[in-house]
């Protein structure tokens, strides 16, 4: 559960308990004045005896032990140790770093400047870039532009893959009847599926044609989920409008020159945007946010561009990027490569600096949303681990921040490569669990 924004699990609960109580004793206070003096006013001549005395309340509620001692040595051993067992043997290949965010200190790391694939682990990367280059409050404008002749209207495409049905209708009435719809997909260019991408994913529902303008990511009959996607997506966003608007013809065309803006619509805010990203590790999604970083530092609106702004915004921040190789920004490309210690150093910046605090309320709750769901049940990292999950043929990634029993928080970056999905799931969760359980 979450207030603007903020998880109620874990650590973080407790600060959203203070300042909830403090607001409502602001509130309290402000009607006790004004009641106090009409009570004067007509209550002032009474007697009364002394009012009863009670010592001041213990804080029943701290904060998460940010100082305090901790033995990392011993945590490090805990690790080492559950990874020479049956743990570890689920994994295959692992490279991974632990680092205790509060005092900086790399706890535990095994070949973490080595490179391996991340799947979806790295939309890490993607959101910290959309964050440190939009901020979390940016929002796609689609504009409608009228002909001269008031015959045809065409849709910008700005990359909103997340436009809706409700959407639809709002801008079918801000346009009333026309005769012609079409829609201007220029603002992205280039290949249309990414290096790496298996053209089957389109109709397993994994990924769709990267076109700037989507209905529900261009799922087809459904609004979420892993469902069969369009491989029209754009072309299906015109067609919808000019079914609320009468329209006969439906096509790809450009902008007239001497058009009118009759109608926009805005996408919702890039965090809400990134934590439904976040939560079900969606693949348009994420592209569709490379893609909106590229165009907005000024570079071309293509897969190749996405990749290379994502990559520019993390290296101006001074992450260290050694060994990273990225051919999208989903993680569905298995040319991706990403040495661990990338991850973890994103978000131990996270953790600790204000500018990037909101990447960690975009992560799932172990055992309680998105990907995590249905993880954690009898572990507990439920309701402590915040994480986002990676999953392709042979590999499974787990990259994120808990809160340790001691308080303590501790960011860490988990990369299997070589094993088997479902036992690397349950490895991963029980090392994560680990770190918990310090």
């Amino acid at each position: 559960m979450s207030v603007g924004g903020i998880s109620l699990l874990g650590m973080s609960g407790k600060k959203v308990w203070w300042s909830l109580t403090a607001g409502v004793v602001a509130v309290a206070v402000a009607g006790v004045a004004g009641v106090g003096v009409l009570t004067q006013r007509y209550y002032g001549d009474l007697t009364h005896a002394p009012a009863l005395a009670a010592p001041a309340p213990s804080q029943i509620l701290t904060p998460a032990h940010a100082e305090g001692e901790v033995d990392n040595a011993a945590l490090a051993a805990r690790i080492s140790s559950l990874l020479a067992s049956e743990v570890g043997a689920d994994l295959g290949t692992l490279h991974g770093q632990i680092t205790d965010t509060v005092s900086g200190e790399v706890v535990w790391q095994q070949d973490a400047d080595t490179a391996l694939q991340p799947a979806s682990a790295t939309k890490i990367l993607t959101a910290a870039a959309a964050i440190w280059e939009l901020g979390p409050d940016d929002v796609i404008t689609t504009e409608v532009i009228q002909s001269a002749d008031k015959k045809a209207v065409t849709i910008r495409a700005a990359g909103d893959v997340w436009l809706t049905a409700k959407q639809i209708d709002e801008l079918a009435a801000q346009i009333g009847p026309v005769e012609q719809v079409f829609v201007d997909t220029s603002a992205w260019s280039g290949e249309a599926l990414m290096p790496g991408w298996d053209p089957a994913d389109i109709d397993a529902g994994y990924i769709a044609p990267l076109e700037p303008a989507m209905l529900y990511g261009a799922r087809i009959g459904q609004t979420e989920g892993d469902v069969p996607r369009s491989h029209t997506p754009a072309l299906d966003v015109a067609k919808a409008v000019a079914d609320r608007v009468g329209a006969s013809t439906v096509g790809l065309g450009p902008v007239p020159e001497d058009g009118e803006v009759v109608a926009q619509t805005s996408s919702p805010p890039l965090i809400e945007r990134l934590t439904e990203m976040m939560l079900h590790s969606d693949n348009v999604m994420a592209e569709a946010v490379g893609h909106e970083v590229a165009v907005h530092q000024g570079q071309a609106g293509t897969a190749q561009g996405a990749t290379q702004a994502t990559l520019d915004v993390l290296r101006a921040r001074n992450i260290d990027l050694t060994g990273v190789s990225l051919a999208d920004n989903s993680g569905l490309s298995t040319l991706n490569l990403i040495p661990p210690r990338v991850l973890d150093e994103v978000l131990v910046h996270a953790a600790t600096n204000p500018d990037l605090r909101p990447l960690l309320a975009t992560l799932p709750v172990a055992g309680g949303e998105g990907t995590l769901s249905d993880r954690y049940a009898d572990q507990s990292g439920r309701g402590w681990v915040r994480a986002k999950t990676g999953t392709l043929t042979n590999t499974s990634a787990l990259a994120g921040i808990v809160t340790a029993d001691s308080g303590r928080v501790y960011s860490f970056a988990l990369l299997s490569n070589g094993s088997e999905i479902l036992a690397a799931r349950r490895a991963l969760d029980t090392v994560a669990s680990t770190i918990r359980d310090s």
